[in-house]
Parts: structure tokens; C-alpha cells; sequence
């Protein structure tokens, strides 16, 4: 990778953080295909996790007042031990089976997103705990995971800045395990840590600027783009491995 490819990409990263602050989710669906063209599929995925991490610490800290801590208990009960089964079973598939899973996921979650999903109203806080089971298990597997969770926490009442707070935590509690089954497999290495330092301000500012566009812009918006993204990269990676 070129040095002039960073500023392209930093663009990219900035765009998918403030995507993700507006709409909810999908952010790291749009910076994940360009990762991927630039480092292959497993330091893609490690880039974006070091990354992402920075994104969603912004938005638990702009959002902090607006947490619904009980929620993010009871997901990150069922979910941590199943990031560390997915980021495992990551760890030893070959890339070019990986990239064409990943591309299948993204054509899944463009259909997931079309789909008018209204799941139940949990009866108690307490439903998460099997939800985080499912989740946390495609969460360590895949890159990301957030749009699969988002219909449970809208049907449970989060609303703006406390679902994307509460999403962003849940996020990063996520992240801290499936990062130490990357690090102990060797898949963080020198070039993903530098790739990360570039991309990590970028992250951050689009979570910050996204804050201030939450109510100001319609999210069907951002919501169109991110689709845009799915198919597109949702193909290539299928077909292309």
C-alpha cells in the first residue's frame, strides 16, 4: 500500500464512524471492504477491530448519560465467551474462504436490513442474555455485527443517543476479548498497529462530528449509502474470494 492511499482511506474511515454515530450501525460495514482491498482479509479485520475501538469509546463517552447499563450486563454475559469461540474458529479458516463468508454476510445483512423485522418486546432485561449468545458468536467470526443487534435494542425501547451508546459499549466490551485471541494467534502485527495509528484520529472525529448530525439528519440517508456499500462489496468478495 502506497503512502497516497492513506488519505483515501482516512476519508473512508471518517465516513464510516460518522455513519455509524447517525444511523446506528453500519459504519464498520463501509470501511471493511476498502480495508479488505488494501491488507486481505485478516488484517483487515484486525485493522478494523483496533480502529472501531476508537470510534465506539467516542460514542459511549458523548452518549454516557444516555447508557442502559442492565442491557449492556446481560448481552455481555451471554456474547463474551462465544467472541472468543468465532474469533478463534477466524483465526484458523483460510483467507480466501473468509473473504468469500464475508461477502455472503454482507449481502445478509443488506436483506437483514430490508427486512421489516419486529421482534418481540423482551419481557425482561434478562432477554439479552440469548441474544448476546448468537451475537457474540457472529461477532467474533465476522468484523462486525451491529446491524443483526440493532432490531433487539429498537423492540426494547432504545432510542438515538441511548441505543448507540448502549450498541458502542456493548461493542468494545466485545472487542477486548476477540483482541486478545488476535494477538495470542499473531494476527497484530506491526503493519496492522500502524495502519490503525493512521486511521484511529479519523475514527474518532467522524464519531464526534456524527453526535452532532444525530438529530439534525434523516437517517434513511446514511442508511442508503451504507446499502450501497453492501451490495457492491457484497458481490465482489462472493465472487472474487
Amino acid at each position: 500500500m502506497a503512502w497516497y492511499d492513506y488519505p483515501a482511506l482516512a476519508g473512508v474511515a471518517f465516513l464510516s464512524a460518522l455513519l455509524g454515530s447517525v444511523a446506528g450501525t453500519g459504519g464498520s460495514l463501509v470501511l471493511l471492504p476498502a480495508l479488505v482491498l488494501y491488507f486481505g482479509i485478516q488484517d483487515a479485520t484486525a485493522i478494523l477491530l483496533i480502529a472501531n475501538a476508537s470510534a465506539n469509546v467516542s460514542r459511549v463517552w458523548v452518549n454516557r448519560r444516555e447508557l442502559v447499563m442492565p442491557v449492556v450486563g446481560w448481552f455481555a454475559l451471554g456474547s463474551l465467551p462465544l467472541v472468543v469461540a468465532g474469533a478463534w474458529l477466524f483465526t484458523i479458516t483460510a483467507p480466501h474462504l473468509l473473504t468469500r463468508v464475508l461477502g455472503g454476510f454482507l449481502l445478509f445483512m443488506l436483506l437483514w436490513r430490508r427486512l421489516p423485522l419486529r421482534p418481540p418486546t423482551p419481557p425482561t432485561v434478562r432477554w439479552f442474555f440469548p441474544v448476546g449468545l448468537a451475537i457474540g458468536f457472529v461477532s467474533g467470526l465476522m468484523a462486525t455485527s451491529g446491524p443483526l443487534s440493532a432490531p433487539f435494542f429498537l423492540s426494547y425501547g432504545l432510542r438515538r443517543g441511548a441505543y448507540i451508546g448502549t450498541d458502542a459499549l456493548i461493542t468494545v466490551l466485545m472487542h477486548i476479548p476477540k483482541a486478545a485471541v488476535f494477538l495470542h494467534q499473531g494476527l497484530i502485527s506491526l503493519r496492522v498497529l500502524l495502519a490503525s495509528a493512521v486511521l484511529i484520529p479519523f475514527m474518532i472525529g467522524g464519531a464526534v462530528y456524527g453526535k452532532r448530525l444525530l438529530d439534525r439528519v434523516p437517517d434513511r440517508v446514511f442508511a442508503y449509502a451504507i446499502e450501497a456499500v453492501l451490495l457492491v462489496a457484497g458481490v465482489d468478495f462472493l465472487l472474487r474470494g
